[in-house]
C-alpha cells in the first residue's frame, strides 16, 4: 500500500459516492425497469446498470492502473486479484430500493492485496456516509458537509457480554430452499428462542436489507454482530474496512475460522469491545451445531 495515495483514492471514492446518491435518488423505483437474476427477489433495475457504470468509468479515468470489480458486470470465476482493485455495489438493497424502503447505499471499497483498505459507504434517502482508511480510523457524517464522527459512536463501548445481550443482524438472502435456507432458519430460531426452548434469546434480530448497512451498524457499536451466508465481496468489502477500523473483527460464518478470505461468501462481523469479542464468535458458532454454510461455486 505504500505506493499508493489512499487519502488522495478515499476522496475520489467519496466524490463517486455522492455522484451515485444523486442518481439514485433521481430514480422513481415504479417508473424504471427492473429484471431478476437468480429469482424473484434477487432484483436488478436499470440504475443499478447506470450507477455502476458511471462509477465505473470516473474511477478508471481518474485511476487508470486500479482494476475494477463490480456486481452487475461480473462473470462466474471473476476473482480479486493482489492488485489494487476498486470493488462496487452500485445499490446494496436494491430489493428496499424497488420498494422505496430508505435502507440502501452503494458500497465502494478498495481492495489491496485482497484485503479491504479503503471503505465508503453511502446511502443517499438518509444523507447517511460512512468512510475508512486502513489505519486512519472510521467515520460516520450524518450529513454532507458536517462534521465526521469516529466509529464507533460510542465513546466507551460496552463489553460483549454473550449472545442473550446482543443485538444482531441477519438476513433471509435470495435463496429460499434448501440446506442453507434450512440451516438459517434454524440458526434464527436458535437464537431468538427462550432459554427455556434451549434458545439464546438475543434481545432481537435485524434485517437492514443491506449487508453493506448491517456491517456499518456493527462498526458504529449500533449491533452487536452481524452473520450472513450468500453475499458477495462487493457487499462486504466496504464494510469489512470500516469494521476494522472501528476496532470489530470480521470471522467466517461457519466455524473455526477466524481469518476469512474476502470472497468467502460467509461472514460474522462483530463490533468493537474492549472484551468478549472471541468469547461471542465461540458462543454463535456453537449455536450452528455442526451445520455449516456452502456458497461453493
Amino acid at each position: 500500500m505504500a505506493d499508493l495515495d489512499l487519502q488522495a483514492i478515499h476522496d475520489e471514492m467519496v466524490a463517486v459516492a455522492y455522484q451515485a446518491g444523486v442518481m439514485i435518488l433521481a430514480a422513481n423505483p415504479a417508473d424504471i425497469d427492473t429484471d431478476t437474476k437468480l429469482n424473484s427477489v434477487d432484483i436488478v433495475t436499470e440504475t443499478d446498470k447506470g450507477v455502476e457504470k458511471m462509477v465505473s468509468a470516473r474511477l478508471s479515468t481518474a485511476f487508470p492502473n486500479i482494476s475494477f470489480m463490480g456486481e452487475e458486470t461480473y462473470k462466474p470465476g471473476m476473482k480479486i486479484g493482489p492488485e489494487p482493485t476498486f470493488v462496487c455495489d452500485p445499490i446494496d438493497g436494491t430489493t428496499n430500493f424497488v420498494h422505496s424502503f430508505p435502507s440502501a447505499c452503494i458500497s465502494l471499497g478498495l481492495a489491496v492485496d485482497r484485503h479491504p483498505a479503503i471503505g465508503v459507504i453511502y446511502n443517499p434517502w438518509q444523507d447517511l456516509l460512512y468512510t475508512a482508511i486502513h489505519g486512519k480510523g472510521a467515520f460516520l457524517t450524518r450529513a454532507r458537509g458536517a462534521e465526521p464522527q469516529r466509529l464507533p459512536l460510542a465513546k466507551s463501548p460496552r463489553p460483549l457480554e454473550g449472545l442473550g445481550n446482543s443485538l444482531v443482524a441477519v438476513e433471509w438472502g435470495s435463496t429460499r430452499d434448501g440446506p442453507n435456507f434450512d440451516l438459517k432458519v434454524d440458526v434464527f430460531r436458535r437464537l431468538a428462542g427462550s432459554h427455556e426452548t434451549g434458545g439464546s434469546m438475543v434481545h432481537s434480530l435485524r434485517s437492514l436489507g443491506s449487508a453493506a448497512l448491517n456491517i456499518a451498524a456493527v462498526a458504529a457499536g449500533q449491533l452487536d454482530m452481524y452473520w450472513e451466508g450468500g453475499c458477495w465481496a462487493w457487499d462486504v468489502c466496504a464494510g469489512w474496512c470500516l469494521l476494522e477500523e472501528a476496532g470489530g473483527r470480521m470471522a467466517h460464518g461457519n466455524p473455526g475460522n477466524w481469518d476469512p478470505e474476502l470472497e468467502a461468501r460467509m461472514y460474522l462481523a462483530v463490533r468493537g469491545a474492549p472484551s468478549g469479542q472471541k468469547e461471542i464468535v465461540e458462543e454463535f458458532w456453537k449455536v450452528m451445531g455442526d451445520g455449516k454454510l456452502d456458497y461453493s461455486v
